[in-house]
């Protein structure tokens, strides 16, 4: 994949601070005038956090759940803007959200995964924004797909809109291994490979569902030098009315912030940079014997290929596949790698491999139609055969 042509400009201070992460903070719901003024106030005395969010349209997978107080909300939300130092952030659906959200100031508006999700709603959206000085976050989709989150990045972008940010917050899988949504870390990663100008923030909120996790995936975000975090501040989230277990109150918000370590993305230490540089090419070594390797065996699936291929086996030998998952998980251990790890390593091959195999299968039965010797048909003079 290409690197992304992206029109960006820095986000502006004092939404950005360029030696601490950006934190964005409130709760997952505007509910009463009184809870998110309350939550702004306890926000607005910690000085790393900088813009205020609250939901007040909440898409809901089935309905009679509460999805928001709607407009009244962002009445709220304009207070908060005027009463306290902080920017304020809403989630817009569709283009009446960003109009009105628009009319009330609102500084910073976001996609949510489900709109993300939908090319239509966030071209709908962008089309709503074009001309406007706008910031906008856009949250990666429900599913594990980085074209469809760049693609709605792309659509914003093309829209005018230079302050743009990513919001990493999980994706929803069958396997989430105890979180709400699996981080998959691997694909914001790839994102900021693209986009290197792309400031990408974590939710940590969405990707725990549980308050207790918080601090885990906050710290991985900032080891994995994220821009910053969004996270989901209520005054009594044990009372909110939406997502209570992974809310945390303004003073676990400061405890949670003064425990993170902040590292840097590189050192000015010659030693260490010398030091570094004598391992990564041991790495750069080892990874292209990997490499060689994994060609040698790809020639050798290939072989195996061929002979069942001209046996009419079919490629997926269960048993077999059985038999190398088990002994590969066992050699993997005692090699002390995680059987996660090792598990996903073998699982591509076999994918790669099978679709080698598949292919020569297909090309043999080709091959064996074009060898069936053709039947001459005659046509007598009245049409029959």
């Amino acid at each position: 994949m290409k690197p992304l042509d992206l029109q960006l400009v820095p986000p502006e201070r004092p939404m950005a601070s360029i030696d601490r992460p950006m934190i964005i903070a409130g709760p997952c719901a505007a509910e009463t005038e009184e809870q998110v003024m309350a939550t702004a106030i306890a926000l607005d005395a910690i000085p790393a956090v900088t813009v205020f969010r609250a939901g007040i349209w909440k898409p809901r997978t089935r309905p009679g759940a509460f999805e928001g107080v709607g407009t009244v909300g962002l009445k709220w939300l304009a207070r908060v803007r005027r009463e306290t130092r902080l920017l304020v952030a809403v989630e817009v659906a569709n283009a009446q959200h960003v109009e009105e959200a628009l009319a009330h100031g609102i500084d910073v508006q976001w996609i949510g995964a489900r709109t993300t999700a939908n090319p239509f709603s966030v071209q709908e959206i962008a089309d709503a924004l074009r001309g406007v000085p706008a910031t906008v976050l856009v949250k990666n989709p429900i599913s594990p797909d980085l074209s469809l989150w760049i693609g709605a990045l792309e659509r914003v972008n093309r829209a005018g809109i230079g302050s743009l940010l990513a919001v990493h917050r999980g994706f929803s899988m069958g396997e989430t291994n105890g979180y709400r949504n699996s981080p998959h870390w691997q694909i914001p990663i790839q994102l900021r490979r693209l986009a290197p100008t792309l400031p990408v923030l974590c939710d940590p909120s969405h990707i725990s569902g549980d308050r207790r996790l918080l601090p885990e995936v906050a710290q991985c975000a900032m080891d994995l030098d994220m821009a910053g975090l969004m996270i989901e501040t209520h005054v009594t989230p044990e009372a909110a009315w939406s997502d209570a277990s992974q809310q945390i109150t303004p003073d676990a918000l400061v405890a949670l912030l003064a425990a993170l370590v902040l590292r840097r993305p590189s050192s000015q230490d010659p030693q260490f940079a010398d030091r570094l540089e004598l391992l990564r090419r041991r790495i750069d070594r080892l990874d292209a014997d990997l490499l060689q390797t994994l060609a040698e065996r790809m020639a050798v699936v290939r072989k195996i290929g061929e002979i069942k291929a001209e046996n009419s086996v079919t490629p997926l030998q269960l048993e077999r596949w059985n038999a190398v998952v088990e002994s590969r998980l066992l050699l993997g251990k005692q090699s002390d790698l995680g059987e996660d790890f090792v598990l996903a390593i073998f699982q591509a091959i076999h994918e790669e491999a099978l679709r080698t195999q598949t292919g020569l299968e297909g090309q043999a039965r080709s091959n064996r139609v074009d060898a069936t010797p053709a039947i001459e048909v005659r046509v007598a003079s009245n049409g029959t055969t």
